[in-house]
């Protein structure tokens, strides 16, 4: 599978749990990997790759980590948008 098209799956993964469940990264390792049939540290380094970019991002609350969607206001703060 191309790194776009994984990219394109984690997004819709994420994009579907939105505002349903807060996913942890290894959710979304796991659930990826499980839909489309690639290893899991591949998934991750493309899930990292997108939060480098600005794509996704971790945010903290309640003692964990998630991984979500940003908003437009975080991309302005962070520069990767005007």
């Amino acid at each position: 599978m191309e790194k776009d098209e994984l990219k394109d799956k984690i997004f819709a993964f994420v994009e579907a749990a939105k505002g349903k469940k807060k996913l942890k990264e290894k959710d979304i390792i796991k659930g990826v990997g499980e839909q489309t049939g690639v290893p899991g540290d591949e998934v991750k380094k493309a899930m990292r790759e997108m939060i480098d970019i600005g794509r996704l991002m971790y945010s903290y609350g309640g003692g964990s980590s998630s991984v979500e969607i940003p908003s437009e206001e975080y991309l302005r703060e962070k520069g990767l948008i005007k």
